[in-house]
């Protein structure tokens, strides 16, 4: 008995029908949704809610973040986005124009992360520019988790509908 083939066709292993993919996709959401800019949500909440020390932690750690981003942006910015940028064409050319389904999950995937990662860096260099603290900070924290989920909604929409129509579209040809 061949027990590569016998788990390759109990576990289909394309990637839209792969239940693998679909909970990396969720949490992958989830964890974008609760870590905004690397603090978690509920800090945020707490510090907002409480003051006190958690909202001085919150600021600590905020600091922090924002100065890792603005620096790391200053620094390598323009390197980091020319990598980005001929990463996400060759998986775009691989999955779109040469049909791999493997890089049509890893476009789906990656392309609303990086827009994410850009409102991360947006927000960043707002906080750092405007010297927000205290409750602003937490508004401004709160607005960017906010869009991070809008994109999330969008993100897992489209890559619903893909997957079903290559799933259908494979189940039928296939």
């Amino acid at each position: 008995m061949d027990w590569y083939k016998a788990i390759f066709e109990l576990i289909d292993m394309r990637s839209f029908s792969n239940l693998w993919f679909w909970i990396v996709l969720a949490v992958v959401w989830s964890s974008a949704s609760h870590w905004v800019m690397g603090i978690p949500y509920d800090m945020i909440t707490r510090a907002r809610r409480v003051g006190g020390q958690p909202a001085e932690d919150l600021e600590a750690i905020a600091r922090v973040y924002v100065n890792r981003l603005v620096y790391i942006s200053d620094v390598s910015g323009l390197w980091l986005l020319g990598l980005t940028c001929f990463l996400i064409s060759g998986l775009l050319m691989l999955g779109f124009v040469y049909g791999i389904e493997f890089a049509q999950a890893v476009v789906l995937l990656f392309c609303p992360m990086m827009m994410v990662a850009f409102l991360s860096l947006l927000t960043a260099r707002h906080i750092a520019a405007e010297g927000l603290t205290g409750e602003d900070l937490c508004k401004r924290l709160l607005r960017h988790r906010l869009h991070t989920q809008m994109i999330g909604t969008v993100a897992i929409f489209v890559t619903a509908l893909w997957g079903m129509y290559q799933n259908l579209t494979i189940g039928v040809l296939g």
